[in-house]
């Protein structure tokens, strides 16, 4: 990345958002090799632009979806405002930034993927509510903001105009530089999501105990209506899941350049099927190969990759419109189990397959967690590597030790969606047709644990698959990857040769 031959201004030099005025010089970056703008060179680089507002912007598919989600959202919050950003740029360090991934609770509501946004439901005097996007418009060609700073087209790219986000979302759009002046209009109560955009954070100010209860209730609604997916969500999750298939497919397929290299070899690998097919993955790839495989949450993703050992590889396609994947499946790098990896494998497939049983409507969501864990609790008592019996075992929670985490959880917009839903709707709550979540035990044997005997030690495994709930029980959406060890050896003699 290059910064040798800016106008002299940084990302540092500008605030976040532009206030009501916006200045027709940003301010000249520390270390910057040119010290001023001469007034020739800003008049040279107002002049000669064509005109390329796009007047054959499409209505996303999403819209008409997004509209309906609002409606539900504005029967839940009568007369108060609601505001959800989209978020905006974190600092990497000095005038690079993190990749942008807007908030949730802001995609799901609009399909938009903009930062420095934010969605505003008005409430009305009659009832219901008004809806705005507010954004930054385009930068026009007579001042030097277009082409110093932070937000400037020449350096982030060509942003929307606002009509054309209006055609394109379906909403009202306005300049989100008008923003501060509305909420300082406090004949409404207001809730808004803090934390994703400090220019918007700081606007409204710090939060006393009862608004905060009353933000946090926005949240809570935000993500209870993600628990059902509608139709088009289900054929995004589709999507998703297809490209995931393809990726892991990829993966067996170059499983031999990892062992000449590292478990980056299959990172990269699956990366370059999210990258083609989708936006990115969903969550950082957990590409962990022998003792790697039993922490949970191994990214570092820097090991060896040797034969003999197990590779558990848990990751997800994100589609360009956000929704994620999340699959696992853990493979014999020589393309064969061993006697003792299959009986783990075999145990933990059990669970998998008394899991999945219990996923239909009107179960509970806990059924699907605890069939899985009490089949597993089974194993480990009767391997001695846990003691009996069983149900007491189970009651203590003695077989955590081995199983670390629950079984699984909802899947869409976030890896792990609707996070802050409300408990009773949630993991105290009952399936519905809609929801999407994943079923995915474990067994993991530390490589420190003298609790087991030493050949097991360094052995994780794990089996994810995402599941669909219907009206009559479920779909797996991720059944394209074979799951039982037979399969996943075949499966790999097939596509690694």
């Amino acid at each position: 990345m290059s910064h040798a031959s800016t106008g002299g201004n940084s990302a540092e030099s500008r605030p976040d958002r532009p206030t009501e005025e916006v200045p027709t010089v940003a301010k000249a970056r520390k270390n910057g090799l040119y010290r001023e703008i001469s007034e020739e060179l800003s008049a040279l680089m107002r002049s000669g632009w064509a005109d390329t507002e796009r007047r054959d912007v499409q209505l996303v598919e999403q819209a008409p979806y997004a509209a309906r989600r609002r409606a539900a959202l504005s029967a839940l919050f009568p007369g108060e405002r609601l505001v959800i950003p989209s978020g905006s740029l974190r600092i990497r360090s000095n005038d690079s930034h993190y990749p942008f991934r807007p908030y949730t609770g802001y995609v799901h509501l609009t399909g938009d993927r903009s930062r420095d946004c934010a969605l505003v439901l008005e409430p009305r005097p009659e009832g219901g509510h008004d809806a705005y996007c507010y954004r930054l418009p385009r930068d026009g060609r007579d001042t030097d903001t277009f082409w110093t700073g932070m937000t400037a087209e020449l350096w982030t790219g060509r942003r929307s105009s606002l009509a054309e986000s209006e055609r394109e979302l379906g909403l009202a759009c306005r300049d989100i530089r008008a923003l501060p002046g509305l909420l300082r209009d406090t004949s409404a109560p207001t809730r808004a999501i803090r934390g994703h955009d400090p220019a918007l954070d700081a606007t409204l100010g710090t939060p006393d105990e009862r608004a905060t209860e009353r933000d946090e209730g926005l949240e809570e609604a935000l993500s209870g209506l993600r628990l059902v997916k509608d139709a088009w969500e289900i054929g995004e999750m589709r999507r998703a899941v297809d490209s995931t298939v393809r990726g892991f497919t990829d993966v067996v397929r170059e499983l031999s350049q990892a062992v000449a290299t590292s478990e980056r070899w299959i990172e990269g690998t699956f990366f370059r099927r999210a990258r083609v097919e989708g936006n990115d993955v969903g969550y950082g790839s957990i590409c962990a190969a022998g003792e790697h495989a039993t922490i949970m949450h191994w990214t570092d993703n820097d090991g060896p990759v040797r034969p003999g050992e197990l590779l558990l590889l848990d990751a997800g396609v994100e589609t360009r419109t956000l929704y994620t994947a999340d699959v696992t499946r853990t493979l014999p790098i020589s393309g064969t189990f061993s006697p003792l990896q299959r009986k783990v494998y075999d145990a933990v497939y059990e669970a998998q397959e008394a899991g999945m049983a219990a996923v239909k409507p009107g179960a509970g969501y806990r059924d699907f967690h605890e069939a899985a864990q009490r089949s597993m609790t089974e194993r480990l008592v009767a391997w001695g590597l846990v003691e009996g019996p069983a149900e007491r075992a189970y009651e203590l929670g003695l077989q955590r030790r081995f199983t670390m985490a629950g079984t699984g959880h909802m899947l869409g917009l976030d890896v792990h969606d609707c996070a802050q839903a409300r408990n009773e709707d949630y993991v105290d709550g009952l399936l519905e047709p809609g929801m999407v979540l994943t079923v995915e035990p474990g067994l993991y044997f530390q490589a420190d644990d003298l609790t087991v005997p030493e050949e097991w030690r360094g052995i994780g495994v794990r089996i994810e698959d995402d599941l669909l709930v219907t009206a009559d029980g479920y779909e797996n959406l991720s059944g394209g990857l074979p799951r039982s060890a037979a399969e996943v050896e075949a499966w790999m003699r097939e596509f690694a040769g």
